[in-house]
């Protein structure tokens, strides 16, 4: 898009992209025009543009859109970086709620397959060392995506304390660093070490073994 046609639609718009205005009523905001946007940073990211190298000039460019439409959407590359981490963050299927064993197998499979995905993926691996490096974009996406994946954990827990398949004496919140905790040093700390398909099931039942209610407790 040239300069005049970018500076019509800014005008069309209302003046240059800001913080949105109380109670304005803009333009809808284009559905194709973000996947565009997105799809443009992972083209050039795949094609070896360092992060430091891109420009919101570039990918505007190389989305076929002006200037001024990625920043009606962000305000800077950060922000449409946590955009784009979201973008290849697949989320974790619901747990079905027959069995606790099973949810817990299933969202730990889950962490498995994005912890090879992450080892297979250099795109990936780049955007998420970008999003990291930057404290409050890591802090939101874990507000929002890695706590919504924690709370589905600690609903299945919830529901094995309720059944009497747990413990009702421990902290769920440290009960679930124990279902979770191996499998993320495998898949993140220590990377050349193998994720085989029966580590999720081999972790829930080591876990689930030291919290179920002893015949003791249970009497």
């Amino acid at each position: 898009m040239n300069r005049a046609a970018e500076d019509s639609e800014v005008a069309a718009d209302g003046g240059r992209p800001g913080p949105a205005t109380p109670g304005r009523r803009g333009r809808p905001r284009s559905a194709a025009a973000d996947s565009a946007i997105i799809e443009a940073v992972l083209r050039l990211i795949e094609d070896g543009v360092s992060i430091g190298e891109l420009s919101m000039e570039r990918i505007a460019r190389e989305a076929g859109v002006g200037k001024a439409t990625v920043y009606r959407r962000w305000p800077g590359k950060s922000a449409l970086m946590l955009d784009v981490m979201r973008s290849l963050d697949v989320p974790s299927p619901p747990p079905a709620g027959l069995s606790v064993r099973d949810d817990l197998v299933s969202l730990l499979e889950f962490l498995r397959r994005r912890g090879l995905a992450k080892r297979s993926s250099a795109l990936l691996r780049t955007v998420v060392s970008h999003v990291q490096a930057q404290p409050e974009l890591w802090a939101e996406y874990h507000a929002t995506v890695v706590r919504a994946r924690h709370e589905a954990l600690l609903g299945v827990l919830r529901r094995g304390v309720a059944n009497g398949e747990i413990r009702a004496d421990h902290d769920l919140d440290t009960l679930a660093d124990l279902f979770v905790g191996p499998m993320l040093a495998r898949a993140l700390l220590h990377d050349r070490t193998e994720l085989p398909d029966a580590l999720p099931a081999e972790i829930v039942d080591l876990v689930l073994e030291g919290v179920r209610p002893t015949a003791r407790a249970a009497g």
